[in-house]
């Protein structure tokens, strides 16, 4: 570290207010080599720090107060006194510049704001750093480290922060600390131990804010983990603030706090259940921001047991829908599809919004309004035509889970959008010159989901059932998926059935299942129990006895049928067991509400591929939805009803 000091003579100071005060002072210029960064990239860059010459620090005797200066802007301490109307002032220039600062998308757009300042409090410095590692951090590394470690501004801060950290407010101290953490800053560098030894020194005195205790406690699970003995002591003193007294703002960043790692392996469970029960009577008061942190949270936590907070977080988030960013939307999305929640009123809030704006969106969160759909299985005709139109103009850099994300939900929600041949074409071209960068699963799941709505991926068949490719998909102990063999089977059966033009390489039959009804994921959905048995009533009823149909008949081609009814050359009812080929099969489809669309009469995709396969097979398939059904009073109105739907063109006999 070199020291050079020399002595001026002045009869007055003109800079910051100062008057008159002494003679003689003087000027201290520091130049520090003690700037450390952790990658050994970023080591070089900043192996020969030196503090620009026009960093100035003025050192005084009492009762005058320290300021510094950076470039042409004065950066004074948090609490330096003011006199007259200037509080009011500083809070309305603070305002601005927060405005200001969240402007910019680049450092260099900071820095250069930091030196246009006239003044600039350790807040407001920190915040400046915090912000440049907000717009210069990419997948956890500093996208060019030369630009701003060698900024002089950068070089500035860092030395006044190192060299006045007794001096600096504790709202500026743990900002410093936690946006020099996100810098990635070597953790063993002069200027973050002196700033976590003076964190220290104000933590042993018990008299940190909530707000700057949270900072704190992420910045020291950055450097060190959940195992640094200070989180203790930070948790300890958070414990006794009372919860009534926490802010929202506070609420939230405790929450951040605890699923950046405190919370792991189930600990301050006690804190989180009280938190959980506070929240849901101050979710009405949550920002964006806040409603975002919160879900997310509850995700990493997995709060499982807090779906009253999650329901009216979501109720709360219908009316942010067009002011959440598109990361905060991402977690809100994740929340609902992690905990299996969806509602109409922000479905409806999205429908609004996404189609003024999927064209914009970062396709992250375009993808994450298809997964919720999805999951959720919400047909929604507004978003999925939107999504649609943006894919075929977008989709050129997404990356190949994007693109599987965005598509699926088509296929599996059996819905073709009007402009579903520009659609199509695209995702082939797509598939055509990026096909090996697919994961295997992923694409199989891909080009199945197009079959359901009668896309063919015959180009790409032939790669799917080269054994190759089928290696691939395997689990690391050689076997495959029960699901991936259902999906591989249905691909080859709709290929035998709806494209007989195939010639390429068909699917061994090792490969291949006996059912597609399985516990767990299934490309069929298990009949609805309760409907059934009013159907099956119905049809002992009406067929005179319970002989004359079968229920869940496994055939041959690998579907199950609720119920069959054969017939003969004349029209007769065959009994059940009747094991000759009968002239005619009748397959019944006793659709329940789940296998529809949510809130809809629209089938899914699996139960539409079943009943059109059926039909190439040579069944007569009879539909029986539950819309149709529940709306029969009475058992005579069931019978009359089964009699129309089966035996459209006979005579009813009454036994």
């Amino acid at each position: 570290m070199i020291w050079v000091s020399w002595f001026r003579h002045s009869p007055q100071l003109s800079w910051y207010g100062l008057y008159e005060f002494a003679d003689t002072f003087i000027f201290y210029l520091v130049c520090s080599a003690s700037l450390q960064i952790t990658d050994e990239h970023e080591k070089s860059v900043a192996s020969n720090f030196e503090i620009p010459p026009d960093v100035l620090l003025l050192t005084l005797s009492e009762p005058i107060q320290y300021a510094y200066f950076i470039g042409e802007a004065w950066v004074r301490h948090h609490r330096e006194e003011r006199k007259g109307n200037s509080v009011v002032k500083d809070r309305v220039n603070e305002q601005h510049f927060y405005e200001q600062l969240n402007s910019f998308t680049s450092s260099k757009q900071v820095f250069k704001f930091v030196c246009s300042l006239e003044e600039l409090s350790d807040i407001m410095a920190a915040a400046a750093l915090l912000r440049v590692a907000q717009v210069e951090l990419e997948k956890g590394e500093i996208k060019e480290p030369e630009r701003v470690f060698q900024d002089k501004v950068f070089k500035s801060l860092c030395f006044q922060f190192e060299l006045e950290s007794q001096k600096l407010s504790t709202a500026g101290l743990v900002g410093a600390l936690h946006a020099l953490v996100q810098l990635r800053v070597d953790p063993w560098s002069t200027l973050i131990v002196r700033l976590v030894s003076e964190s220290q020194d104000r933590l042993d005195k018990g008299k940190m804010t909530l707000r700057s205790l949270c900072i704190l406690a992420e910045s020291l699970l950055e450097l060190e983990g959940p195992g640094c003995a200070m989180l203790q002591q930070i948790m300890d003193q958070v414990h006794r603030i009372k919860l009534e007294d926490w802010t929202p703002e506070e609420v939230a960043m405790v929450y951040n706090m605890l699923q950046a790692g405190l919370g792991e392996k189930g600990q301050f469970q006690g804190l989180l259940n009280k938190m959980n029960n506070h929240t849901v009577s101050i979710a009405a008061q949550l920002s964006p921001k806040h409603i975002s942190r919160v879900l997310h949270a509850l995700v990493v936590l997995n709060q499982v047991q807090a779906i009253p907070l999650v329901i009216n977080l979501c109720k709360h988030s219908v009316r942010h829908v067009p002011n959440f960013t598109q990361e905060e939307l991402v977690k809100v999305l994740e929340g609902f599809v992690h905990f299996g929640h969806s509602d109409r009123y922000f479905t409806e809030a999205l429908e609004r919004h996404i189609p003024k704006a999927s064209f914009t969106m970062d396709p992250e969160a375009v993808s994450r309004v298809m997964q919720y759909c999805s999951r959720r299985q919400i047909l929604s005709r507004p978003i999925f035509d939107a999504i649609a139109d943006s894919f075929v103009y977008n989709s050129d850099n997404f990356t190949t889970h994007q693109i599987a994300w965005q598509i699926i939900p088509f296929g599996k929600l059996n819905y073709l959008p009007p402009n579903a041949t520009s659609l199509f074409r695209k995702l082939e071209v797509i598939l055509s010159s990026r096909f090996s960068q697919f994961q295997p699963r992923t694409l199989l799941n891909l080009l199945h989901s197009c079959t359901l709505v009668e896309r063919f991926p015959v180009n790409f068949v032939a790669k799917i059932f080269n054994p190759y490719f089928l290696q691939q998909l395997q689990s690391p102990d050689g076997s495959l998926d029960r699901f991936v063999l259902s999906q591989l089977t249905q691909l080859y059966l709709t290929v035998t059935l709806e494209c007989p033009f195939y010639e390429g390489p068909k699917l061994l039959p090792k490969y291949r299942v006996k059912s597609f009804l399985t516990h767990g994921r299934s490309l069929e959905t298990g009949v609805d129990l309760q409907l059934y048995h009013k159907v099956k009533a119905g049809l002992i009823e009406l067929l005179g006895a319970r002989m004359y149909f079968a229920s869940h008949v496994l055939t041959p081609y690998c579907y199950t049928l609720d119920a069959e009814i054969k017939l003969d050359e004349e029209g007769f009812v065959l009994p059940a067991t009747h094991h000759e080929d009968a002239h005619k099969r009748i397959a019944l489809c006793i659709d329940g509400q789940r296998r529809f669309c949510t809130n809809s009469h629209h089938l899914l995709g699996k139960e539409a591929i079943k009943q059109r396969h059926l039909k190439l097979l040579g069944y007569e398939v009879v539909q029986i939805p539950f819309y149709e059904f529940e709306v029969l009073r009475n058992n005579e109105e069931v019978v009359e009803y089964l009699h129309k739907k089966i035996f459209p063109h006979t005579f009813r006999l009454s036994w």
